[in-house]
């Protein structure tokens, strides 16, 4: 897959910000192409650039018994035959330094997972397939140094690299978005809001991360008007069954309308 289909690496000039959605984890094929084709129609009309999002194992869990996957290259099979059916790029999260050489063969953007944005080894094998990184901002980091994680892509001679927010811890069980983050990290790449992860509420009693959908419109039109270059959505037509951070998941049902909102807000601040 040639890197110039992934939308918005650069800034542009565009209306429109870019769109990364799809659900949590992978959960079997039928599952992915299902999300896949409603997302697919609801940004081909509202001419949104779209990236299929999955993760294909799920390292980072509260518990030993939470759901990790369905097999590594099961998964990644699954990602590449959305984006072949559906003409759309892919992004996955890795975890290992050895994910990122397997995992590029099947996707066109690799992800570095918050917690693990420090590792220096793993951004670098990102960096080193040639792929698009993306670098979801630490809970723990302020948004300038962000600068740091995306020169280690950048001096790997790799410039499509991106970065995310996904909130920042807030006592034990909860996050806040501090939307200060996006005009800083605008500076040093691309940015994302990922709207979803933004809501969750961690370290609960239970092992079971909790999460506010009901407030994820309201963090994705602080971001569409503070000018982020793309959002991250996660979505499920079955949040409160998936097998993966359902509690913070946008039922599939509501996301033409959120778009729609979205869209119309961005028109409306750029004519300003």
């Amino acid at each position: 897959m040639k890197l110039d289909r992934i939308p918005k690496i650069k800034h542009t000039n565009s209306d429109n910000f870019f769109l990364l959605a799809g659900p949590c984890a992978i959960e079997g094929e039928d599952m992915a192409l299902r999300i896949a084709e409603k997302v697919v129609e609801i940004t081909n009309k509202l001419e949104i650039p779209y990236v299929f999002k999955g993760s294909f194992k799920k390292a980072n869990r509260s518990r030993i018994d939470s759901f990790t996957g369905i097999g590594d290259e099961k998964a990644l099979k699954i990602l590449r035959k959305v984006s072949e059916t559906f003409d759309v790029p892919t992004v996955t999260d890795i975890h290992e330094v050895s994910d990122a050489a397997l995992a590029a063969e099947y996707v066109d953007i690799l992800q570095i997972p918050a917690f693990l944005v420090r590792q220096t080894d793993l951004v670098v094998a990102a960096a080193n397939t040639g792929k698009v990184v993306n670098l979801k901002k630490g809970q723990f980091m302020s948004p300038e140094s962000m600068q740091h994680a995306v020169k280690k892509v950048t001096d790997c001679n790799n410039e499509q690299v991106m970065v995310t927010d996904r909130g920042t811890m807030f006592g034990y069980q909860d996050m806040i978005v501090d939307f200060r983050g996006i005009p800083t990290m605008r500076e040093f790449a691309p940015t994302v809001l990922d709207v979803t992860h933004s809501l969750q509420q961690p370290n609960q009693t239970s092992g079971v991360t909790g999460g506010r959908p009901d407030m994820i419109e309201t963090i994705a039109r602080a971001g569409v008007v503070n000018n982020v270059d793309g959002l991250f959505i996660e979505t499920h037509f079955d949040p409160a069954n998936a097998k993966s951070d359902g509690a913070n998941m946008l039922d599939l049902q509501y996301l033409e309308k959120l778009l729609s909102n979205l869209v119309a807000i961005r028109k409306t601040i750029n004519k300003f």
